[in-house]
């Protein structure tokens, strides 16, 4: 996977289950705090702010695959890749790297799509900032 956006990211103890690795729902905090750092960074955009003008950006399917687990005090580094599936799906490709060995622990797509006003819309920044990507 190519990636264009990263996000380093250390794990605390407190995000480890009882034994001693990762708790699954935390990979999800982890991506999905990635994509909010792309949203602001790369395009200049606040998750909160896009809510106030009744934009939101709705994760609609997850498939993760668990490759290897994290334990605490792994440095890692969060990836994405984005690309549109039609007109009104944006797909985030992600995975999960640990630093000291660069292996892949955790693999990801994740789909959003935009809401506006409550009704399926087109989330116009993605697809202009995509439009100067190729």
């Amino acid at each position: 996977m190519s990636s264009i956006y990263s996000i380093e990211i250390t794990v605390r103890d407190y995000e480890c289950d009882a034994q001693g690795i990762v708790n699954n729902a935390v990979y999800m905090n982890y991506m999905e705090h990635c994509r909010h750092e792309f949203l602001k960074n790369v395009l200049k955009l606040s998750f909160v702010d896009l809510h106030t003008q009744g934009i939101d950006l709705v994760l609609k399917s997850s498939t993760i695959d668990y490759k290897a687990p994290l334990t605490s005090g792994d440095a890692c580094i969060v990836t994405l890749a984005v690309a549109m599936q039609g007109r009104l799906r944006c797909r985030f490709t992600q995975q999960i790297i640990r630093q000291s060995d660069h292996k892949v622990m955790t693999e990801a797509i994740n789909d959003v799509v935009c809401l506006i006003n409550g009704r399926p819309g087109i989330f116009k920044p993605i697809l202009e900032w995509l439009s100067t990507m190729c």
